[in-house]
């Protein structure tokens, strides 16, 4: 795959809500991106754009929400059920080819719909679950670590992003289903129970605790693309909050990923 050959304005639909962030320094991210315009929506609304028709106007979707979780429930998490239109309505538009980025938080939307993580390639859990067929335990979360970020693959959307740099942010212990994604970054941090938090606890009133928790090694990928029912798409784990925001090789990745999944050569590889 080549390096990318930017053309006309890309028009972009940015899911956003479902987990806190700052919205002026993350806007600035597509506002400061040449060659892209960006409509920000916030879920539920975004939800009802989800579809061929919805997003006919766009070419492509930012998945930058967290939707499906209710932190006020008696036991939270709650897990609330993604409408049935949404769930064909996406699918319907990624069968056509329109192409996907999703960032950080987006990887734990819509738990109830186990689909969902399959598409993204991965799934952060707030709190013990069922995945592919295996009991699974919560992820684990650890803010403002700083690790050095290797570009693992040559790809349009690792294009003029050197081949390590240093991020300071959030990472995740998660799950990862490695064997359905083209690795693009690794991230050197270890990802072992003992450097990360429990999530689980977290949600019900323990902030920064692992005890009794435990979680095997997971995953050092934190940047992929995959075939996704169809269409393109790429998840970057990076974007906890305004530093990385501002980073440019973190606007540069989104950039490339943007140009990259509208592309008619990501279409086509998608499809194959």
């Amino acid at each position: 795959m080549g390096i990318i050959q930017y053309g006309e304005p890309l028009n972009v639909l940015v899911a956003v809500k479902g987990h806190p962030f700052q919205r002026d320094a993350f806007a600035a991210i597509f506002e400061d991106m040449d060659g892209v315009g960006a409509t920000i929506v916030e879920q539920p609304a975004a939800a009802a754009l989800m579809s061929p028709e919805g997003l006919a106007l766009y070419d492509a979707l930012v998945l930058y929400d967290m939707p499906g979780l209710d932190f006020r429930a008696s036991e939270p998490p709650g897990f609330v059920e993604p409408p049935e239109q949404l769930q064909w309505g996406l699918r319907a538009a990624m069968a056509q080819g329109k192409g996907v980025v999703a960032l950080h938080h987006a990887i734990a939307g819509w738990p109830a719909w186990e689909g969902y993580g399959e598409l993204l390639g991965g799934r952060f859990l707030y709190k013990p679950g069922s995945l592919k067929g295996r009991l699974h335990p919560d992820s684990g979360y650890r803010h403002d670590v700083t690790h050095t970020v290797r570009v693992v693959s040559d790809h349009p959307v690792t294009a003029g992003v050197p081949r390590e740099f240093v991020l300071s942010d959030e990472l995740y212990l998660s799950e990862v289903f490695e064997d359905t994604v083209v690795p693009l970054l690794r991230s050197d941090y270890g990802f072992l129970k003992e450097n990360f938090y429990s999530a689980h606890q977290a949600v019900n009133g323990k902030m920064f605790s692992n005890e009794g928790w435990n979680h095997a090694e997971g995953s050092s990928l934190v940047g992929w693309a995959k075939k996704a029912g169809g269409a393109p798409l790429v998840y970057l784990q990076p974007g906890d909050g305004p530093a990385t925001y501002a980073d440019e090789n973190y606007r540069r990745l989104i950039r490339n990923a943007v140009h990259w999944v509208a592309s008619a050569e990501a279409r086509d590889w998608a499809a194959e």
